[in-house]
């Protein structure tokens, strides 16, 4: 039986196991779920998917989403809104 396994890893280190493999760049929120642009405001958790490592074992694989945090600036880009203050 070979299975899949896919994870999210936090800046700070920490894993959970997520349901689907991520495309690079995505962004994501705390669990792990796609945000998709227009985003309502940039004063959100938002991370993005920085790197991928996928580590091939005998029975599956294990994938690895290393998740950087966005800052509000960057985030800004995503809301559609170029008017919209950073605190």
């Amino acid at each position: 039986m070979f299975t899949e396994e896919f994870y999210i890893v936090f800046p700070e280190g920490d894993v959970q196991e997520v349901g689907r493999r991520l495309p690079f760049n995505t962004l994501v929120d705390m669990n792990g779920n796609p945000l998709y642009p227009p985003l309502p405001t940039n004063k959100m958790i938002v991370f993005r998917v920085a790197r991928i490592k996928t580590s091939e074992n005998r029975g599956g694989n294990e994938t690895f989403h290393f998740l950087e945090l966005m800052s509000a600036g960057e985030l800004l880009q995503y809301t559609g809104n170029t008017h919209t203050r950073i605190e």
